[in-house]
């Protein structure tokens, strides 16, 4: 709040990689009022699907390998989504038997409503989207991965740069 109000009217660009923080931030900013466009820019991922972050230099290769499990659940549970699966305990089942066997703890493993961040409970039907989000420990590492369920594409991995374009 102090940094808004001493720019004044500005464009903050976040990142969604921690889409809850920044859904935090857009509600500040329109709780307030104050004069800040906030725009969510897309996650950034590796060529191998693994979203971009400071943190992956503490992975080993075989904890790397083992994190690409994160997006590997996103996918499968977009592409559940997209075939018309609209269970949030189906999806976020979905992500976790995929995630789980990788990983050595998990943190979260949540489908919520996109805009306010309340949890979906299990028997919920998502009706148009809704964000899955992920944290979960590889090795001393925590990762941090999510999707929008009806508005983003599945995380998948690419052959064409680390931003998938």
């Amino acid at each position: 709040t102090k940094l808004f109000n001493v720019v004044g009217a500005c464009v903050a660009v976040f990142g969604r990689k921690d889409y809850q923080q920044l859904q935090v931030i857009v509600r500040l900013a329109t709780d307030l009022l104050l004069p800040v466009d906030v725009i969510g820019a897309p996650i950034v991922r590796e060529p191998d699907g693994l979203a971009l972050s400071s943190r992956n230099v503490y992975l080993s290769p075989s904890e790397r390998i083992r994190g690409l499990a994160l997006s590997r659940g996103l996918c499968g549970a977009v592409d559940a989504f997209v075939a018309g699966d609209r269970n949030a305990g189906v999806l976020r089942q979905l992500a976790r038997t995929v995630i789980e066997p990788s990983v050595d703890r998990i943190d979260y493993i949540d489908v919520a409503d996109a805009d306010t961040l309340a949890i979906a409970e299990d028997d919920h039907e998502i009706a148009d989207r809704a964000l899955l989000a992920v944290a979960a420990h590889v090795g001393n590492t925590r990762l941090i991965d999510n999707v929008v369920l009806g508005h983003d594409p599945a995380p998948r991995a690419s052959n064409h740069g680390a931003n998938g374009h």
